[in-house]
């Protein structure tokens, strides 16, 4: 079931995932963003009391792995031990606190795999055959006629397709159509969002077929071997699928309670194999299936082959992982797709970041400081701009809270700067350098309420923004003169706990853009 504001503060497990990438490549936008959404709901649910459990990784078997490796000429296994090095350095470089990488060729996930196809073989639902099918090398799967476009063409996602006669084993996929049917149907919000899970019950209104879930030794030796037949190794799909279970196997943690995945490994690897192998096995399915839409750069398609799915990585070096991480999750809407461009990029830096958040903070510690020597000061007034505030922050932090528990971060960011906007406009109304030149006892009231309203909304925002933003957000409470935010609970309601916290001199969250960043090429 998805997270919800009854489960705000519960102390329950959570488990989230993000798809294990491939490798046969460098990290790239899609990756980036993947992660830092999981990393955002994961520093979301700890700090609302969960105890989470954070899985990544990486998918190492495969024909396109054993051929990269051939072309190089090296092993396979030391092709897969620097992509992981590569693939963890993205994760460093973008702040991810993830529990646990997981890795196919880990012992530990060999061990269950085999025990998964043991176990289904025994109880008579895996067989051998020999059938002549379509087959894509770039997805590494079989295809059928419905797998076409409508014209009759395959799918530029499938790339080149050949016709092959093979013997291979199959798991009987197509008995468990019925159940799964229903179970998506009784479950709405297995598929999240909506329209998606429509999507597949269309692609299920189809019969489906057994599913191959082996390769030959004779064209693939880079997989895990079949206990009953070592002359086979395992469908990477296979393989892949069951490092969500692997990782926790001994842990406790099972059923996930979020998948996180992108659109294209929706159905039928996530939606479809995955359950049914999971009902076979009788092994509860995972609670959620969430699911991101694809990025462009410049309204161009995102490719490895461009390289502007790659270089859009470098903004966060040049400017920054929290802000980079900030634009992730403002402009793309969970379950649509976005656009990546260097001018939105920097609207919102300068925009929301630069001359909304960080300039209201700079305002701050100017006036206290320079008022006060450096000591928030208690709210002496409450008139009628105090109290609209602190009923926007009222009214901010449900509609906040209210989007998560969709996992919609955009929209939660949206309604968040909404009440920063609202400080920033606070601040022109009640004009404090102006109050600061006054001799009357009520201007100085006025003051006294003004900065401490700022500095209150300042720790709040610095609270709930802190698994968006977590290197800023320390800063900033840092920098008020509060603690670094560990927790909600306690800490999302209005207070005065600023009232005498010492101020820095200066601080600047976002250092203003020297000089224009080249556009990723497309």
């Amino acid at each position: 079931m998805p997270y919800c504001l009854g489960y705000l503060f519960m102390p329950s497990p959570f488990y989230i995932t993000t798809a294990i990438d491939y490798a046969n490549g460098s990290p790239h936008l899609g990756h980036a963003y993947e992660k830092v959404l999981s990393d955002v709901i994961s520093r979301h649910m700890r700090m609302s009391g969960r105890k989470v459990h954070f899985l990544t990784g990486l998918d190492e078997h495969g024909q396109k792995v054993q051929q990269t490796a051939l072309k190089r000429g090296v092993e396979p296994q030391a092709l897969v031990d620097e992509i992981a090095a590569v693939f963890k350095g993205m994760l460093g470089d973008l702040n991810i606190s993830h529990d646990d990488y997981i890795r196919t060729t880990e012992p530990r996930h060999k061990k269950v795999v085999q025990q998964f196809l043991q176990k289904l073989f025994d109880q008579g639902l895996i067989y051998k055959g020999q059938k002549t099918d379509w087959y894509s090398t770039r997805q590494e799967q079989f295809l059928t006629d419905k797998d076409r476009d409508a014209d009759g063409s395959w799918p530029e996602i499938y790339g080149e397709v050949t016709q092959t006669t093979e013997e291979n084993f199959y798991f009987k996929l197509s008995q468990f159509q019925p159940w799964l049917v229903e179970h998506i149907k009784s479950h709405p919000d297995f598929i999240t969002p909506r329209f998606r899970q429509n999507q597949v019950l269309e692609f299920l209104k189809e019969p489906m077929n057994d599913l191959c879930i082996s390769r030959p030794k004779s064209r693939l030796t880079w997989g895990i071997e079949l206990p009953f037949d070592t002359s086979f190794v395992t469908y990477v799909w296979f393989d892949a699928l069951t490092n969500y279970y692997s990782a926790v196997a001994d842990k406790g943690f099972w059923p996930a309670d979020v998948h996180v995945i992108g659109k294209d490994i929706l159905s039928p690897p996530h939606a479809v194999y995955w359950p049914c192998m999971l009902k076979a096995l009788g092994i509860e399915p995972p609670r959620q299936l969430l699911v991101h839409g694809w990025w462009t750069v410049n309204n161009q398609k995102a490719s490895k082959s461009s390289g502007n799915a790659t270089n859009t990585l470098s903004f966060a070096d040049s400017h920054g992982a929290d802000a980079f991480r900030y634009y992730l999750c403002r402009e793309m809407v969970v379950g649509q797709d976005a656009d990546f461009s260097t001018t939105t990029f920097e609207n919102r830096y300068k925009a929301d970041l630069g001359n909304n958040l960080g300039n209201l903070v700079n305002r701050l510690l100017n006036m206290v400081g320079r008022n006060y020597a450096g000591a928030i000061p208690a709210a002496a007034a409450d008139e009628e701009l105090e109290k609209n505030l602190r009923q926007l922050w009222s009214d901010s932090i449900k509609k906040y809270n209210e989007a998560f528990a969709d996992y919609q971060v955009s929209h939660a960011l949206e309604a968040l700067w909404v009440f920063i906007s609202a400080m920033n406009a606070y601040i022109e109304a009640r004009a404090p350098w102006k109050l600061a030149k006054s001799t009357e006892a009520d201007d100085r009231a006025r003051l006294d309420s003004c900065l401490a309203h700022v500095a209150e909304g300042l720790r709040l925002v610095g609270t709930i923004l802190t698994p968006v933003m977590p290197a800023t957000c320390d800063k900033l409470l840092t920098n008020i003169g509060r603690p670094v935010a560990t927790h909600f609970e306690g800490e999302l309601t209005w207070s005065a706990a600023c009232t005498g916290s010492k101020v820095a001199e200066k601080c600047i969250l976002f250092p203003p853009i020297e000089a224009p960043t080249e556009t990723p090429s497309a």
